[in-house]
């Protein structure tokens, strides 16, 4: 806008005054992660440019690894965020917590959800000595997603 105004102040008056959404290519309120985009769409297909030529399994399998590494990057800044809510809302926000952990989430319909509260059995774990594993689940190595 300022490249606008060298050119002619009234002009740059008249676009500010009709709004940036009726006449910008890409209008958003708000940045988002340093990137403008007119949605959210828009920035997964151009990381994703190169993988669409993949099969559809390999294709969907890269759109997986990218959704988790920017899960873990998001997870990771995140736990480098070191504010105090003060203790009354920490104590709201526990309180919330232990109380969704007794909440099951049940389709109503199509655009609704019915949410339940139910009280859970306490059961204890028996001993590992008396677990029955087969030995090929014994034996098998699983190891964790790369993300």
């Amino acid at each position: 806008m300022s490249k606008v105004a060298k050119v002619d102040q009234r002009v740059k008056e008249y676009l500010e005054k009709t709004g940036y959404e009726k006449w910008a290519r890409c209008h958003s309120p708000v940045n988002r992660a340093r990137m403008m985009t007119s949605n959210i769409a828009e920035c997964i297909n151009g990381c994703l440019v190169e993988v669409r030529k993949l099969p559809i399994l390999d294709f969907l399998e890269e759109v997986r690894i990218l959704f988790a590494a920017w899960n873990c990057k998001n997870n990771e800044i995140a736990s480098y965020t070191n504010t105090t809510l003060g203790r009354r809302f920490e104590e709201i926000l526990t309180h919330n917590g232990v109380k969704s952990l007794r909440m099951t989430v049940k389709p109503a319909g199509r655009p609704q959800t019915i949410v339940k509260t139910y009280k859970l059995p306490i059961v204890s774990m028996p001993d590992k000595k008396d677990w029955n594993v087969p030995c090929f689940v014994d034996d098998e190595e699983v190891l964790p997603p790369k993300y």
